[in-house]
C-alpha cells in the first residue's frame, strides 16, 4: 500500500505555536514520525509522502487545504491516509480528521490516532479508523505500533469492521451485511438472553450523557457578588504554582495584586493558543477592568476579589469536573451568587 502521511508543524520539525500558521508542504520522503511508523510497516507498504501542515493554517483554510490533500493523494497515486496521531492535541485533532475527511471522500483508507477527549475524534470519526492513544506524544511507539498493525491487516485481509476485535474507536458507520436471522429474531435473543440473566452482547451502543440541571437565574444583579474563572491559564510572572501548559493537575485563586497594576505582570501558562496577546495584559483573558466597571455602574452589586485560574488545555473531563466541585464550593465560601468562565 501506498500511504501519505499528514503531520502538523512541530512534528514537521519546522516549530512549535509560533510557527502554527505554516502554510501546505509536500515533502517526497518520510519525515518525524513517519520514520518509526514505515519500520514497523511489512515490506510491501510504504509510506510515498508526507504532508505538513500548521495547525492554525489548516483551520484558517480547510477547503483549499483539504484539497490539496486531495491532489497530493491523487498525485502519488496513494491507497491510504494515515494522519498524526494527534494524542489529546485539539487543534491537531481536528486537522488531522480534516485530511481522514478528505481521503475518505476519495474513497481512500484514513488511519489516524486521538485521545478519547480530543474534538476531533467526535466530529471525524466516521472517516476513518481512529485508535486511542494516551494523551501525549510519550505514547508514540505504541500508537504506531497499533497503526502499523492495522495497515498491515488491511493491506492483507482487505478493510475491518469490527471496531471491537480491532480496537479503533466506534465509527457510527452501517454497512449491510449477511447474517443467519433478521433484526427482529436477534433482538428477541437478545431480549430473552437478558431476561435470563445470560451475557449478551447489543448490536447498537447507546451514547451515555452526563446532565447537569442549570441554576436559578440571578433575581437581581446588581446586589449580586460575582466571581470571575477563567481556563485561559493567566498566572503571574514567573508562574509561581507551575500550573503546567496542558493536562493541568491544579487550580489556583488568585487576586488582582497578584497580577501587578492593571494586570501588567501577567503571563499565559496556557499551551493550547498564542499567548502573546495576554502577555502583561491579564485583562484580555479573564475581564477584571471590564468587571470593575459593570460594578462601578451598578450593573452588577460587586465583584469577588477571588479570580480562579486554571489551563483547560488538553484536561481530562472527570479531572475538570473534580475542579468544578472544588472551585463551586470555594464560590459558595465566599457567598457568590454568579460565576463568568472565559475559555481560550
Amino acid at each position: 500500500m501506498k500511504i501519505v502521511h499528514y503531520i502538523n508543524q512541530f512534528f514537521g520539525q519546522i516549530g512549535g505555536e509560533e510557527k502554527a500558521d505554516y502554510p501546505f508542504e509536500v515533502r517526497e520522503k518520510i519525515v518525524g514520525p513517519g520514520m518509526m511508523l514505515n519500520s514497523l510497516l511489512a515490506e510491501e507498504n510504504s509510506i510515498v509522502a508526507t504532508i505538513i501542515c500548521g495547525d492554525n493554517y489548516f483551520t484558517d483554510h480547510t477547503d483549499e487545504v483539504s484539497e490539496k490533500i486531495k491532489q497530493t493523494l491523487r498525485d502519488y497515486q496513494a491507497d491510504m491516509l494515515v494522519a498524526g496521531p494527534a494524542f489529546n492535541a485539539g487543534r491537531y485533532g481536528m486537522a488531522c480528521g480534516g485530511a481522514c475527511k478528505a481521503a475518505h471522500e476519495m474513497g481512500l483508507i484514513a488511519v489516524s490516532g486521538m485521545f478519547e477527549e480530543n474534538p476531533g475524534l467526535e466530529l471525524y470519526r466516521k472517516y476513518g479508523y481512529i485508535f486511542p492513544t494516551v494523551n501525549n506524544a510519550r505514547g508514540m511507539r505504541d500508537a504506531m505500533k497499533t497503526i502499523a498493525e492495522f495497515i498491515n491487516k488491511i493491506a492483507s485481509e482487505g478493510e475491518q469492521y469490527d471496531y471491537l476485535k480491532e480496537g479503533y474507536f466506534r465509527r457510527g458507520l452501517r454497512k449491510n451485511i449477511w447474517t443467519d436471522s433478521n433484526g427482529a429474531h436477534r433482538a428477541v435473543n437478545l431480549a430473552l438472553a437478558k431476561v435470563r440473566g445470560e451475557e449478551f452482547e447489543t448490536e447498537l451502543e447507546m451514547p451515555k450523557f452526563s446532565r447537569v440541571e442549570p441554576s436559578a437565574a440571578i433575581k437581581d444583579l446588581s446586589k449580586a457578588k460575582i466571581a470571575v474563572l477563567t481556563t485561559c491559564g493567566p498566572v503571574p510572572e514567573g508562574n509561581p504554582d507551575r500550573i503546567e501548559a496542558h493536562a493541568a493537575t491544579k487550580w489556583r485563586i488568585y487576586k488582582e495584586d497578584d497580577f501587578g497594576e492593571d494586570m501588567t505582570g501577567s503571563e499565559i501558562a496556557h499551551g493550547g493558543y498564542t499567548p502573546v496577546f495576554g502577555t502583561h495584559n491579564g485583562n484580555r483573558v479573564v475581564p477584571v477592568d471590564a468587571m470593575k466597571r459593570l460594578a462601578k455602574e451598578g450593573i452588577i452589586g460587586e465583584l469577588d476579589e477571588n479570580i480562579y485560574v486554571t489551563v483547560g488545555n488538553s484536561m481530562p473531563v472527570t479531572r475538570a469536573a473534580d475542579f468544578g466541585k472544588e472551585i463551586a464550593q470555594s464560590l459558595k465560601d465566599s457567598n457568590v451568587q454568579g460565576a463568568i468562565l472565559t475559555s481560550a
